[in-house]
């Protein structure tokens, strides 16, 4: 059926609440059930992905605490999007289908209030780790001096707390909940760009100096150039989750940025439904890359599987 047929107070909601309504989501049964089976497993990978990871950092005592306790803070909302998202948005497609327009508005809420507090601080705690390699190259000697583990607790506290409060707004003004993820979103790019641009420039010019202490026949220092490399593993592992969650988010935010200026459809809505799925699959992305990138995570992991399976051993 025509969307254009819907009343006009009907149009000025979102696209979300235009999907609970008869009519508009006609016709997408069978892929709403596609979408909802294959966010079932994406459901079970996330929680279990992200719990092995927890485990895993918990046992970890080679990171750096004020670094780990980042890292923990980014695995355990990726955790929640696979318990709570996630079999929310299931809910959600699953009423709609079968036409349940109450309880498809209650999940539809619950959903875009957990997926934005989520989702924001995913984004400002990958941000936040982008500064704290920053401040670890920068800094030096002063670093664990500076960033302490208070410190840290404090910042993630905030990030929380900013999250709750913006994303509730939706319940008084769904604009200010969009304002402050546009802004979010902004400074948070700006940000990890200055820092990981500013971290490219510091260990090119170390390199530099590396060099020329080579040619003046000056052997560098064994113990700088091990924690070089250390440090560009860290930074390598940090950039490689920004740049998942870049790739993940971007088509949804083209997508939102889109139906802004177009007239509301069902292929747009389903459209918006798949790019969210590309939301939800970097939270059962990350545990890959935090086995693939980081040694002692991925040991931890594997001994983690091995106690549970041989538990002798």
């Amino acid at each position: 059926m025509a969307v254009a047929n819907l009343p006009e107070e009907e149009t000025k909601k979102t696209y979300e609440e235009l999907f609970c309504s008869a009519g508009v989501a006609d016709g997408l049964h069978y892929q709403l059930i596609f979408l909802s089976i294959f966010h079932i497993l994406l459901c079970i990978s996330s929680s279990l992905g992200n719990t092995l990871i927890l485990v895993a950092l918990h046992k970890e005592s080679s990171l750096h605490p004020p670094s780990k306790l980042l890292y923990r803070c980014l695995a355990t909302t990726d955790l929640c999007v696979g318990v709570i998202s996630e079999p929310l948005a299931v809910i959600y497609w699953m009423s709609a289908v079968n036409e349940h327009w109450n309880i498809c508005h209650y999940a539809l809420f619950s959903s875009f209030v957990a997926s934005y507090i989520l989702c924001s601080v995913s984004l400002l705690t990958l941000t936040a780790i982008s500064v704290d390699r920053l401040l670890a190259l920068s800094l030096g000697l002063r670093y664990r001096q500076i960033v302490t583990l208070k410190r840290i607790y404090m910042i993630v506290i905030t990030f929380w707390v900013l999250a709750m409060v913006c994303s509730t707004m939706y319940i008084q003004n769904y604009l200010i909940t969009v304002r402050y993820s546009h802004i979010v979103i902004i400074l948070c790019l700006v940000t990890s760009i200055f820092a990981y641009t500013k971290i490219f420039f510091n260990l090119r010019h170390h390199q530099t100096q590396v060099h020329a202490e080579v040619r003046q026949e000056e052997q560098p220092s064994q113990s700088t150039q091990l924690n070089i490399t250390r440090y560009r593993k860290a930074v390598s592992s940090a950039l490689w989750l920004q740049l998942t969650l870049v790739v993940c988010y971007l088509p949804h935010g083209l997508v939102t940025a889109l139906s802004t200026h177009s007239g509301p459809s069902p292929g747009l809505m389903l459209v918006r439904q798949f790019t969210m799925t590309l939301v939800y699959l970097n939270s059962s992305l990350n545990p890959i890359l935090y086995c693939w990138k980081i040694k002692e995570v991925r040991l931890g992991v594997k001994d983690t599987i091995r106690h549970l399976f041989c538990p002798s051993s």
